[in-house]
């Protein structure tokens, strides 16, 4: 079924969109199961939304604001979530798939069975973000702020972590497989039982400041 958009002429107060959408808010609303397709949103604020089933193919999202929104279920592909604010949000079973989320922040949100395949979240701000069991596989993360994540038993395989705030983040039983970790001081980090290979080994010793012979 094809879910009502923002710009629905059904939905009372739409018509077409205008030219510069800024300053829109959506608050409590029901967006259950809804198809959102190459629809672009600047500076919208979502309160206490219901985006539970939500297929999102290409749609847009810049410098927007998600507040206690439920994000259950969704799928999202080739989606942009650029500069935007996510607070108090619940995504479980979330899956973004080539997806742009470069400079977003996550603000006491909660992550469960979240998974992340391609795409960019260089920038993206997770600070002590519980991301147990979550997938990031070949995801660009440059600079992103990891600090105090606990990535617990979670897949981080093939991801770009140059330049990411890593201090204090917990690996515990995590597939780092292919990542770059040269970012990472060993010496704040709880890497116990985290599964890395031969080159990454290299680089986490050099952290010790010992040398491969």
């Amino acid at each position: 079924m094809t879910g009502r958009t923002p710009h629905d002429p059904d939905r009372p107060g739409s018509g077409e969109p205008p030219e510069d959408d800024e300053g829109r808010v959506v608050s409590g609303e029901d967006w259950y199961a809804r198809e959102l397709v190459d629809e672009t949103f600047t500076g919208w604020t979502f309160i206490d939304t219901d985006w539970t089933e939500v297929a999102d193919d290409g749609c847009v999202f810049d410098r927007c604001t998600f507040v206690n929104v439920g994000f259950n279920a969704s799928r999202h592909t080739a989606a942009a979530f650029t500069n935007c604010r996510f607070r108090a949000c619940t995504l479980f079973d979330v899956e973004f798939a080539d997806c742009k989320m470069v400079g977003s922040s996550f603000e006491r949100c909660t992550f469960t069975l979240l998974k992340a395949t391609g795409g960019d979240w260089s920038f993206a701000a997770l600070p002590g973000a519980g991301l147990k069991g979550a997938t990031f596989d070949r995801v660009r993360m440059r600079e992103a702020d990891l600090t105090g994540a606990r990535l617990e038993k979670a897949q981080v395989t093939g991801v770009d972590l140059s330049g990411a705030s890593l201090r204090g983040v917990v690996l515990t039983d995590t597939d780092l497989r292919g990542s770059d970790l040269s970012a990472l001081d060993p010496r704040t980090a709880d890497l116990r039982g985290a599964t890395i290979g031969l080159e990454q080994a290299a680089v986490l010793a050099a952290g010790f400041g010992m040398t491969i012979a």
